[in-house]
């Protein structure tokens, strides 16, 4: 697959459709594989932990998500074709989940969350099929009690909401072990699906200010905000 290599990440050079068609040649495989969004947070936060850019690095996909790797691809002479937000391709793989009959199963997130995104989902896609929802949390201990809750539902797609880095290490440590064929972790995104979280209007994403709009909504998130910056100046350097 053609990518691109961002301060020692591979980040895919993938489009929305190719996404939805890779995620449909591995659930007809039936061959276990990783997702990850990956956005500068991502990129800056595998800087000091080795073991996350090390998961990131051997996943099947890792989607181009934030403004701010599509310029990084720029500024490194090799631009990506478009941007593949995470909270998009949730909403169009649970769309192509009603339309080929797959079944999806919803981790984490807050409670009522997951059940929240599922009624929405079941309202906009009819036929859309959730097999189960739970909460649970990333800890090793609970791993075996979830995992065995996630094998009897037999799903083809697993959605993880439990934050970055801990959803895309859960799904790398457990893989081999879930037997679902595709397993993204996908942070926020079912808050924003059930309407728990307000999403940046479409203009505000088109000028690249999604993160600006997040920052004024949730301001306890400034910390990790502080992250844009120090990549700006990383790929600058780079």
């Amino acid at each position: 697959m053609n990518s691109i290599n961002i301060l020692g990440v591979r980040v895919d050079n993938v489009t929305y459709g190719e996404t939805l068609d890779l995620i449909a040649s591995t659930i007809a495989a039936r061959v276990p594989r990783q997702i990850a969004t990956v956005n500068p947070e991502f990129i800056m936060a595998a800087q000091e932990d080795a073991a996350f850019r090390d998961v990131l690095n051997h996943t099947a996909l890792n989607l181009p998500d934030g403004i701010g790797v599509i310029w990084a691809a720029r500024r490194l002479g090799r631009p990506l074709r478009e941007r593949v937000a995470g909270s998009d391709s949730v909403d169009l793989i649970a769309q192509r989940a009603s339309e080929q009959g797959w079944k999806v199963y919803l981790l984490g997130a807050a409670e009522g969350v997951a059940q929240k995104a599922e009624e929405v989902w079941q309202a906009r896609y009819p036929g859309f099929n959730c097999v189960g929802t739970f909460g649970g949390s990333p800890r090793v201990e609970e791993e075996d009690s979830i995992i065995e809750r996630i094998r009897v539902a037999a799903p083809d797609v697993l959605f993880v909401a439990y934050g970055a880095p801990a959803q895309d290490k859960w799904i790398a440590r457990n893989l081999s072990r879930l037997n679902v064929p595709a397993c993204m972790g996908v942070g926020g995104a079912l808050d924003f699906i059930a309407g728990v979280t307000q999403r940046a209007p479409r203009w505000i994403q088109r000028l690249g200010l999604e993160w600006l709009h997040r920052l004024i909504h949730q301001p306890w998130r400034w910390r990790r905000m502080l992250a844009l910056p120090r990549f700006v100046w990383r790929v600058w350097r780079q």
